[in-house]
């Protein structure tokens, strides 16, 4: 379990101004670890000489109020029962993992498991259709037995939908927003959001206090993405976070999914264009996702007559048995010459195996093991 001395090396490197999650990984792997990048004085020294860092971002990692800023970070978690995953734990979310650019750290509220065995992200337009509303509740509802984690952004539209019709599923669900954990917008969606920390959990890679940015969006959906197994489109123009979201998915060799709509509707120009540009699977419902990511129900497979069964026969029964056993599908007349049994006593033999589930009737007299 880290020390909160090395809880704080990790927020602190999260919080380095002009350092991305890219060069922020880079800048620990030649430091040797985070630690040492804020406590070896030869380390620190050298840092002008890491690829990619320079005068002025050393100058922004040897400044102490870095430290002062990530302690703070630490108390107002703890306070208000946030988790922090660091990209080396073995908690941090393994699809999220798998992407070179995915946050050093991530700030969690709530109960989901981020490493549950399926997750679908759902996005699309901020203000729907009355049929893209609809697709997207039934959407979730149809995955409400595959016990899939219903991941998007807490916004406006497709994304509270697919929130709320999850909750009412029982399904977790997982917002991952664009602003620190320590306000929500848009305020409306307050409600829903205290639902999901107890049915899922909020998520972002961003501190608490932050100034509230814009340009935090389209960084968040890269989350939305890496946190899932597929992501899907449900209605969207040929501009917006929901096309963003797609094309990271298909960066990060994720599955991505789309709702045709009729050409030239405004609410469905891009997601007909994904589907033309082959670059998401058309999706008219929720069999169609299960299909695609191999989740359909396995058929329950009846269970086959147990040998043991066998040893309780009597000698002629015993014979059709080993026949069927041998052949398969056995026709009556066939039946009684390879076992040797007349036909006026092979009726009663089968009757009474019939009624012990050993033996089943096919159309045309035909036989085989039940």
């Amino acid at each position: 379990m880290a020390t909160d001395q090395e809880l704080i090396h990790r927020i602190a490197l999260s919080l380095l101004k002009g350092i991305g999650p890219v060069n922020a990984r880079n800048l620990v792997a030649y430091c040797g670890g985070v630690d040492a990048l804020f406590t070896d004085p030869k380390v620190r020294r050298s840092l002008e000489k890491v690829p990619g860092i320079g005068p002025t971002l050393a100058a922004s990692i040897l400044d102490t109020a870095v430290l002062k800023a990530a302690e703070k970070q630490l108390t107002y978690a703890r306070k208000n029962g946030i988790r922090l995953l660091f990209y080396l734990d073995a908690a941090y979310p393994k699809r999220l993992k798998l992407c070179d650019d995915a946050p050093v750290l991530l700030h969690v509220k709530g109960n989901a498991d981020l490493d549950t065995e399926r997750c679908v992200a759902i996005v699309g337009t901020r203000s729907p259709t009355p049929h893209g509303k609809r697709f997207t509740a039934e959407l979730v509802e149809g995955l409400a037995a595959s016990g899939a984690v219903i991941v998007s952004g807490l916004a406006y539209g497709v994304d509270i939908i697919a929130h709320r019709t999850a909750l009412k599923a029982g399904l977790h669900t997982v917002g991952c927003v664009a602003h620190g954990l320590d306000r929500l917008y848009p305020g409306e969606h307050a409600g829903t959001a205290k639902e999901m920390v107890e049915q899922g959990a909020l998520v972002s890679e961003l501190p608490s206090g932050g100034t509230f940015v814009p340009g935090n969006f389209p960084a968040r959906n890269r989350v939305i993405a890496g946190l899932s197994d597929c992501t899907v489109v449900v209605e969207s123009g040929l501009k917006g976070g929901s096309l963003i979201t797609a094309d990271i998915a298909n960066s990060y060799d994720r599955e991505v999914m789309a709702v045709p709509g009729r050409p030239g509707d405004a609410k469905s120009l891009g997601c007909n264009r994904l589907i033309k540009d082959s670059k998401a699977h058309l999706l008219t419902g929720a069999d169609d996702l299960l299909k695609l990511m191999g989740w359909e129900p396995k058929p329950v497979k009846k269970a086959p007559v147990q040998a043991a069964l066998f040893a309780d026969l009597l000698p002629e029964e015993q014979a059709m048995v080993a026949v069927l056993k041998d052949k398969g599908k056995v026709g009556i007349d066939d039946l009684c010459i390879l076992s040797r049994i007349p036909q006026h006593k092979a009726a009663g033999i089968l009757l009474n195996l019939e009624l012990n589930g050993v033996v089943r009737t096919l159309p045309g007299k035909v036989y085989q093991l039940g």
